[in-house]
């Protein structure tokens, strides 16, 4: 089979820049100092994503491929309205190529909660006791990301 890139890292990264949750896939998964190595990437991405958001004539969300770390690893971008930040480290060696499973997101799923107050979950709201802190805990999100982060493969339409 042919080499396919996938995902190796999905990160949450918060509008004061702190981490709301990682998500690591194989092989990395079982790799001793996964974690502490993608939140170092993920760490590393933040300045380049605050370059390209002073830019204003951007006019997408999508900030496409960040950086390339190495040959294998690359780091790519999207912000959301309220400032909360995605980026996915791309494995370019990736895993043996995988069949396709047709998978696609629901309407339901990705509807915005119009409560949510994105100021509400900094550690600095936690800290003063006004806010819930820091990483996502939702059980549906995280099924979620693992989902999307296991199915992606490149050209793959609907996730």
């Amino acid at each position: 089979m042919a080499i396919t890139p996938s995902i190796a890292c999905i990160g949450v990264i918060g509008k004061q820049d702190n981490p709301l949750h990682i998500a690591i896939f194989p092989p990395y998964l079982s790799t001793q100092g996964a974690y502490l190595e993608f939140s170092f990437l993920l760490n590393a991405s933040l300045d380049i994503f605050e370059l390209r958001t002073r830019d204003r004539n951007r006019v997408d969300q999508d900030l496409g491929m960040l950086q390339a770390v190495d040959e294998r690893l690359s780091i790519w971008g999207w912000e959301t309205g309220t400032g909360t930040k995605f980026a996915i480290v791309v494995d370019m060696w990736g895993k043996e190529g995988r069949p396709s499973t047709g998978f696609g997101v629901k309407g339901e799923d990705v509807r915005p909660n119009p409560f949510y107050t994105p100021d509400d979950h900094t550690p600095m709201a936690a800290q003063s006791g006004r806010g819930k802190g820091g990483e996502i805990t939702s059980k549906k999100f995280i099924i979620e990301v693992k989902r999307i982060g296991d199915t992606w493969r490149p050209g793959l339409e609907k996730v």
